[in-house]
């Protein structure tokens, strides 16, 4: 296996147990969050789903300067209904990782638009990755909050 090829194996692994957790969440509960800081479950589920449309303008060093998410102004629907919306986003960071090839993970440089930090282009993936994984203990963190069937992501 090459190494884009495990890293796409690692966001796919990743993704699939947040879509399980995603979708063990009430429809009334969509809007339930611990405290007046925190993201509501089903923008906690939109910040994760379009991220990967702005880790793809990253990581092809394209400008994040006048970045505007497609889900901008989009309403809060249903689970099912942001997945299908960001399934093209998705699909479309998948194919730009596995167009890297080993060299390019490990030379190229990336600089995150946040903090100006650059990173390997293959380490920074990994911390894309680390980013939904943040976010799968938050939400299982929610589930256990609102006394929900945690589903069992450790299979």
């Amino acid at each position: 296996m090459t190494q884009s090829e495990l890293i796409i194996l690692n966001f796919t692994e990743i993704r699939r147990k947040s879509i399980k957790l995603w979708n063990a969440l009430p429809e009334n509960y969509y809007d339930w969050k611990p405290d007046e800081k925190a993201m509501t479950a089903i923008e906690m589920v939109r910040h994760v789903l379009e991220a990967d449309y702005g880790w793809n303008i990253i990581i092809n060093n394209g400008s994040m300067a006048n970045y505007k998410t497609p889900w901008y102004n989009k309403p809060f629907i249903s689970i099912a209904d942001e997945l299908k919306f960001a399934k093209p986003y998705r699909k479309a960071f998948l194919k730009s990782i596995q167009q890297f090839s080993d060299t390019d993970l490990n030379k190229t440089q990336i600089i995150h638009p946040g903090n100006g930090k650059k990173k390997f282009l293959g380490k920074y993936l990994f911390r894309i990755a680390y980013h939904e994984s943040v976010h799968a203990g938050q939400f299982l963190s929610y589930l256990r909050a609102i006394k929900v069937d945690r589903p069992n992501i450790w299979d």
